[in-house]
């Protein structure tokens, strides 16, 4: 038998039906999910016992252990999830993806799942073109499922027949019989592919079907499948490259976990797999050898890491401990930069949102900062502490025209994925929300030169004009702490947005109020026309400060009202 180019790439095209329909599968469960696992995530996680049942539950859930641990890293860094919470919870992810063998050993080798297929995409169909949201979700959820076993049905139909033909195994037997060094290398096999696919599942798909056609042994399959829980880090660590310190530690203590537990299956690997053997041949009799070896390695696959949460969910603090130690905090990671989105990293659209939100939380943030510095610049005396806090007001409005555009940009490829009309809705308000902030940004910096151009005159305010800039940059300073309050958590109702314009209405009619004085000020020879010009200056740009506050609530506050049924 001859095996041509066009028979491999029927078999590279069934394994990207594979990819894909796991892909729509994840999407869609994550559509439907949604805010839920958001809040199981950041609720559930009072003990290291909790925090593995809800790395266990979302994992299993939307079939990623890639997308759940990205997940917990964006969590890390946002200081929703503690470093410790982070650990049981990626320890549960690993457990979690686990799910994925089984579905595949059960359904697709022992039920022809590729027959219900079509069936169920004749039953997905009119779902996917609901209006309703929900429904086209799960239409989406249905037509993954489908599009999974049919992708798994043609791998094993694509697959070269390697028993009939022996020579075509030659190149691999070469490498299948050299005991102990054998098992390593097929480590280091799964820690690549694993590493170049990004999915866990889809590696694991693989070896179930060699193992099932007799390319290689159980053993090998399993050290297959150890090599892929190494692999499968580097998605977190990658997420975590432009994270802070906290984040990277995350991530890290994935890797950390996953290469400690199969360090110490290799010191054990053959009693193990002995263990494995038996506990299928005693509780999964099956008499077709196919089912059996894949009963086989989906067992191992759980057993494995259901026995490495055992032993490490007792050393979270060790783990912590270790991974503190091998990534020290820095100084610069105070400094403003893109923190949250990192280059499109999530495995979906929905999920992203959750990261330029946080993002756009930690923009209204940093312009709060930046009109802390402002105060701080307007009573700083010495030149050399006045052009080093305007030269960090110039840096922050930098770093805030190119946040608008990275996260706006950002959001706009996320809009290109499958959303959920409510998620349009979000993505909308956000776009919005972020040209405000940059706004804000721009105020504070014309605040610092208007300061700035008055330090140059020589000249000072009064005490009287001092007193009223302070009020004004006080409600200013409150609009703003306000504002955060409301970006930080815009779905939720019972947060008061009138308090915003409480605050824009006390800043306007103090504005007019102060007008009109300044106009009897400078006729009463108080300070000088020009004094009055910067200290008005001041005045009308906190007034202007404020209005892009209130724009930016009022972003906020379209999306909840929207989502009140």
């Amino acid at each position: 038998m001859e095996y041509s180019f066009y028979d491999f790439l029927k078999l590279i095209g069934s394994l990207g039906l594979f990819l894909y329909g796991m892909k729509i599968m994840s999407e869609g469960l994550q559509k439907v999910a949604g805010d839920r696992l958001r809040s199981i995530l950041t609720a559930m996680t009072t003990n290291r016992v909790t925090g593995v049942l809800t790395g266990v539950l979302i994992t299993a859930l939307i079939q990623s252990s890639s997308a759940t641990t990205v997940m917990v890293v964006s969590f890390v860094n946002a200081g929703l999830l503690t470093l410790a919470e982070s650990i049981s919870v990626i320890m549960g992810a690993n457990i979690g993806t686990t799910v994925t063998a089984w579905i595949i050993s059960i359904f697709g080798f022992k039920v022809d799942m590729a027959a219900f297929a079509l069936p169920l995409l004749a039953i997905a169909l009119p779902l996917i073109f609901s209006g309703k949201s929900n429904r086209k979700s799960i239409g989406e959820f249905i037509f993954g499922f489908s599009f999974l076993f049919m992708g798994l049905s043609y791998l094993k139909a694509n697959a070269p027949d390697l028993n009939s033909n022996p020579e075509m195994l030659a190149f691999v037997q070469n490498y299948t019989d050299m005991g102990f060094f054998s098992v390593l290398l097929f480590l280091f096999i799964g820690t690549i592919l694993t590493m170049i696919v990004q999915a866990s599942a889809a590696t694991m798909a693989i070896t179930l079907i060699m193992c099932a056609n007799g390319w290689i042994s159980l053993e090998l399959g399993a050290a297959l499948v150890l090599g892929e829980n190494i692999g499968t880090t580097i998605t977190a660590n990658l997420a975590a490259l432009t994270a802070n310190t906290q984040a990277k530690r995350a991530a890290l203590a994935h890797f950390v976990f996953n290469v400690f537990g199969v360090i110490w299956v290799l010191i054990i690997f053959h009693p193990f797999m002995q263990f494995v053997n038996w506990v299928v041949d005693t509780f999964f009799q099956t008499s077709n050898p196919e089912v059996a070896i894949s009963y086989k390695l989906s067992a191992f696959h759980s057993i494995f890491n259901i026995c490495n949460v055992f032993i490490l969910i007792w050393a979270v603090k060790l783990i912590e401990r270790t991974v503190c130690a091998l990534i020290h905090l820095k100084d610069e990671d105070e400094e403003p930069r893109l923190r949250f989105i990192t280059g499109g990293m999530l495995s979906t659209a929905e999920l992203s949102i959750l990261q330029a939100r946080k993002e756009i939380h930690l923009f209204a943030e940093r312009t709060h900062r930046m009109f802390g510095m402002v105060q701080d610049l307007l009573h700083t005396e010495k030149d050399d502490d006045f052009n080093k806090l305007f030269s960090r007001v110039e840096k922050y409005e930098n770093i805030s025209d190119n946040m608008e555009l990275e996260i706006a940009n950002y959001l706009n490829q996320v809009s290109e994925g499958r959303l959920s009309s409510e998620s349009k809705l979000q993505i909308r308000a956000m776009l919005r929300e972020v040209t405000e902030i940059e706004s804000i940004g721009d105020s504070c910096y014309n605040l610092a030169r208007t300061i700035n151009r008055k330090r140059q005159t020589n000249q000072d305010f009064t005490e009287k004009q001092y007193e009223h800039i302070h009020f004004m940059m006080k409600l200013t300073s409150d609009a703003l702490s306000q504002m955060i309050v409301v970006v930080e958590k815009p779905e939720h109702q019972s947060i008061d947005i009138n308090k915003s314009f409480n605050i824009e209405n006390e800043i306007n009619n103090y504005r007019n109020q102060l007008k009109n004085q300044n106009i009897l000020d400078v006729n009463n020879k108080e300070y000088d026309y020009q004094m009055g010009v910067y200290y008005m200056d001041i005045i009308a740009e906190c007034e202007k400060l404020g209005d892009y506050v209130v724009n930016v609530v009022e972003a906020s506050s379209d999306v909840k009202e929207k989502k009140i049924p």
